[in-house]
């Protein structure tokens, strides 16, 4: 790596011209040879032992700063490289340093990563230095199996399928095992019949699916998933034999998440065995008056304390455990970019102090930071593109968003897979880790988009990489892949209706909109019902409702196409009856716009109701019978609203959108073409991918429903694991036959 570091530095002194290794007068090529290599050689001293002391001082600086930071910094070493040399008289402008120190930090990355390719032992080596150095003073690990849980953010149970039918994700094909060239293998429950197919040892088939609805340039996925396994069953029959098929090593298996199907909710009782109260993204609480939010330090801090005092325990990972990118530690003590403790300020667990293993080495950091700018370059170009072709849906963009992308897709990414391999190096018990890549990616650009379909590429190598450090790990490892939720597209509420729920909320209640808002049709329909109801239309700018006395306005907050409407004024959950008798409107107004699917709201009468367009009516105790308005959201929707009723939180009003079962498609109320948070398509349906050594999560033919239980089926595993009690192995429904 030396020799290579010197022959790039000549290199750059040759084309750079405010770069030279030479004294004015001109030097032998001998002289100018050994002024390289004792530039090169200070230069990767001072990488090794400076830089790391700059990263820990910086641990405080913004993640988006640091990055701009790399190139300032790593310059800077190279200066100070050739200020103390010894021999000749190099010199570098300062804006040239940053150009030749970049290079040589990207060359001497890749010369060392393709060194320890032909050696296992280098290469071991060189990942151990990830791994954290006060774990080296601890006993030896134990040689039962680990565990690894990666943590796709937002990939559906149907797009991972689809990717994986498609070619995008070839390590998780070969775990299913799909061999490359046919597109479907045993036990897998992908079946090669583009109709149905349910597997042995998935819990379920599914069809391979058509494009319909998708966006412009987002089929890709699913035409390759649709034309993949016809093209295969081709060659097969040409070949005149069947192609033997890879044994696989894992399972596929759907679960259902809750009602309020988003990160909070789901990572909260996976990690912590409870997500009892956290009825969305975003709700008001009205004893505070304070809005809780599940990805605010504040928030994440009170969400972790309620679980733990709920659960009397504290979490997945309290035994050996490292929690990286998490929203909450789920009790491990090795934590890196966890927002729950990301507030607290401590020698081992300040706010950024997830970064310094990774960025502790300057080619990493060199190599991130350009990775990032690539990233934005390519999101910026991707947007354009988009509104050039007048795509459908589209949502904005701009902003800080480019630079939001590039964190999660980049900086989030490359920290949490380093801190994951130092993990498997070290020989923890248990890992949790969340990638959120495709989670951001799917909310701007749709969840089969192009855009979307990179990524999930780009996960798949990060999984290849964490099996490959496995292998290398002093202890076996049991890898485990799932989504906390899925992704529904379909364009946002108010580009459909050109008007936001909380416009059509103050509508109904007889409340100043905006002028544009209030012509739309949705808003004269509001305000019609608002004059038939009360004999007056929406108030003016300035005007106050006669005989509101002190009311305040209501609380209208958006977690994908589920809506909270809270009125702070009253102190308890308000009734039906009650929210008639104000706002004798709002009800009808929001329960008979086609953009909403249902409402739930509770009845002094009835108990708890769920509302729908004309005037439907069905208790909470009937919807086994007659499901209603939940009718088109399939099964599992009455339990998840029971559930959610029964949350001490619950807003005033419950207002889900509209979902359409033909297309798939749901209405945001936020600004994203690909939306989760509520009920409605593939939203509520994300994966799990499990080792076959571990027991099946359900039993034979039942259903793997809410996050609560897929905690109870990761504790089982580790209990598997550790050679604890072993839980009874279900027996399929063929071996009974048999």
């Amino acid at each position: 790596m030396w020799a290579v570091s010197t022959v790039t530095m000549l290199v750059l002194a040759g084309i750079l011209p405010d770069f030279r290794l030479q004294s004015a007068d001109g030097d032998s090529a001998t002289t100018i040879a050994v002024t390289a290599a004792l530039g090169a050689g200070a230069f990767g001293v001072l990488s090794a032992v400076v830089w790391p002391l700059l990263v820990r001082l910086l641990l405080l600086v913004p993640a988006l700063v640091l990055g701009l930071l790399v190139f300032f910094l790593n310059g800077s070493l190279l200066l100070l490289a050739l200020r103390v040399n010894p021999s000749g008289h190099p010199q570098a402008a300062p804006e040239t340093a940053v150009i030749v120190a970049a290079v040589m930090s990207a060359v001497a990355s890749a010369t060392g990563g393709a060194l320890a390719v032909r050696d296992d032992d280098a290469y071991r080596r060189r990942l151990h230095r990830l791994a954290d150095r006060r774990r080296r003073r601890q006993p030896p690990c134990s040689t039962t199996p680990g565990t690894v849980v990666v943590q796709l953010d937002g990939v559906g149970h149907d797009v991972l399928r689809d990717a994986v039918d498609g070619g995008l994700m070839p390590t998780v094909a070969r775990w299913l095992g799909i061999s490359a060239d046919r597109g479907t293998g045993a036990d897998t429950g992908i079946s090669a019949d583009t109709s149905a197919g349910t597997g042995t040892g998935t819990g379920t088939g599914a069809s391979t699916r058509t494009a319909a609805g998708a966006e412009p340039g987002a089929t890709a996925t699913r035409a390759a998933a649709a034309a993949r396994p016809a093209a295969a069953t081709g060659r097969v029959m040409a070949a005149g034999r069947p192609l033997p098929a890879q044994p696989p090593t894992h399972r596929l298996t759907p679960w259902r998440t809750d009602w309020s199907s988003q990160t909070g909710a789901s990572q909260l009782g996976i990690l912590h065995g409870s997500n009892h109260d956290v009825p969305a993204f975003r709700w008001y609480e009205k004893e505070t008056g304070e809005v809780m939010v599940c990805n605010r330090p504040a928030g994440a801090v009170e969400l972790q304390r309620r679980a733990v005092e709920r659960t009397r325990d504290g979490g997945l990972l309290t035994a050996d455990g490292a929690s990286r990118g998490n929203l909450f530690s789920g009790g491990a003590d090795e934590l890196a970019l966890v927002l729950s403790v990301s507030a607290r300020r401590g020698r081992d667990n300040r706010s950024r102090a997830g970064y310094f293993a990774y960025f502790s080495d300057p080619a990493n950091a060199v190599r991130t930071a350009l990775s990032f700018g690539a990233e934005v370059v390519r999101e910026i170009g991707e947007s354009l593109r988009a509104r050039i072709r007048g795509q459908r849906p589209r949502v904005s963009r701009g902003g800080l968003y480019p630079l939001v992308r590039a964190f999660a897709t980049v900086v989030e990414r490359d920290v949490v897979v380093a801190a994951v391999m130092g993990d498997l190096l070290a020989g923890r018990t248990v890992v949790y880790a969340d990638l959120v890549a495709y989670d951001e990616v799917a909310h701007h650009s749709g969840p089969h988009s192009r855009d979307a379909a990179k990524v999930l590429r780009r996960l798949d190598r990060a999984l290849a990489l964490i099996e490959n450090v496995a292998e290398h790990a002093p202890r076996p490892y049991r890898i485990v892949v799932l989504s906390d939720h899925g992704q529904s597209p379909g364009e946002t509420f108010h580009a459909r209706y050109g008007l936001t729920l909380g416009d059509l909320v103050r509508a109904g209640c007889g409340l100043h909109v905006p002028r544009k808002a209030g012509r739309t049709r949705s808003g004269a329909e509001a305000r019609a019902a608002v004059r038939a109801a009360l004999g007056r239309t929406v108030e003016e700018p300035g005007e106050r409702h006669t005989g509101t006395g002190s009311r305040s306005e209501p609380v209208v907050l958006a977690s994908g196409n589920l809506g909270l409407v809270s009125f702070p004024d009253v102190p308890h959950r308000m009734s039906r009856e009650e929210i008639d008798a104000r706002h004798p409107a709002l009800l009808p107004t929001l329960a008979n716009h086609p953009g909403i699917g249902f409402l739930l709201v509770r009845s002094e009468e009835h108990g708890a109701v769920v509302l729908g367009a004309r005037g439907a009516q069905t208790p909470l105790a009937g919807l086994d019978t007659d499901p209603g308005p939940l009718a088109a959201f399939g099964p599992g929707a009455a339990d998840a609203v029971r559930r959610t009723d029964s949350f001490p939180h619950t807003a005033d009003i419950m207002v889900n959108s509209s979902y359409d079962p033909a297309d798939g498609e749901v209405l945001a109320f936020e600004e994203q073409i690909g939306s989760h948070g509520g009920l409605g398509g593939a939203q509520g349906r994300p994966f799990l991918l499990s080792p076959l050594v571990c027991s099946p999560p359900a039993a034979d033919g039942a259903d793997l429903v809410g996050a609560e239980q897929v905690h109870r089926v990761l504790r089982r595993w580790l209990r598997e694991a550790a050679g604890g009690p072993q839980v009874p192995r279900p027996v399929p429904a063929e071996e009974r036959a048999a």
